[in-house]
């Protein structure tokens, strides 16, 4: 699949507010395309060419922005009160519907548990989101770079990459780790059986059609594919993702209406 194809398929399956935050690819090619047309040294090459760099910078600047601010939402959340607020949920769903509750009922007690696991599951697929947008939207700037140097004749990749690689919103190692401790809390809060914790996925992406959990999906095997190591494979791509060969994944392209490559 073609990047351009893969990108709008991308904007989406991510959350509403997000689509307009991810590189206008479009565009960009667009000016390439009246760049490489027009005479060298021409005003035209000229305007187009200082639109296209324009736009670029604007581009850097609008990922970084909101990739701020997303990170900074997820430290605050997951770094303050949010763990024991959810330990305290917990207790009082236990102390009211469970066995030895004020009012035992098994179908209150799976409803109000299953509404804070979702709960989890929503932070937890943000920030995967949050670092499927770091990879689609590099990829992307790498692409459309390397169509510029080959069509034009320039040299703008590297430099601009080298530029690119010093950006808040391609540095994802901090995202990451939340990612992986909110995946630590998910197991100590719920250690439930995995059959019994795949199924339940199986269930919230059938359920929940295009909500967030189906989106993490979608992102997660996004960010596997433009990782995956091909014959276009270069030093300026992103190293493979490997994604466990897992029930969940084969359940969402199962009841995914919208194929993912």
């Amino acid at each position: 699949m073609k990047f351009g194809k893969r990108l709008k398929q991308q904007i989406q399956e991510t959350l509403p507010a997000w689509r307009d935050k991810f590189l206008t690819y479009k565009e960009l090619k667009k000016l390439v395309r009246l760049i490489s047309s027009a005479p060298p040294a021409s005003l035209e090459y000229g305007k187009a060419e200082a639109e296209f760099l324009y736009l670029l910078n604007n581009e850097i600047d609008k990922f970084n922005t909101f990739f701020m601010e997303k990170e900074e939402d997820f430290i605050i959340k997951h770094k303050g009160l949010w763990i024991q607020e959810l330990q305290q949920r917990i207790k009082r769903v236990i102390d009211t519907w469970g066995p030895n509750g004020s009012r035992p009922s098994e179908a209150e007690y799976k409803d109000e548990m299953a509404k804070v696991r979702k709960h989890i599951v929503n932070f937890h697929g943000e920030m995967v989101l949050l670092e499927n947008y770091s990879n689609i939207n590099y990829t992307g700037l790498a692409k459309i770079l390397k169509k510029y140097d080959k069509r034009t004749g320039g040299l703008l990749r590297l430099p601009f990459i080298q530029k690119v690689l010093q950006q808040p919103f391609f540095t994802t190692d901090l995202v990451s780790k939340l990612v992986k401790e909110c995946e630590n809390t998910i197991d100590e809060v719920f250690p439930a059986e995995e059959e019994e914790r795949t199924k339940e996925r199986r269930e919230a992406i059938t359920i929940e059609g295009k909500g967030i959990f189906r989106n993490t999906v979608a992102a997660l095997l996004t960010m596997q594919e433009i990782r995956r190591s091909s014959s276009t494979y270069d030093h300026f791509s992103l190293p493979p993702l490997n994604l466990p060969d897992s029930d969940l994944i084969h359940s969402f392209h199962l009841t995914s209406p919208i194929p993912i490559p």
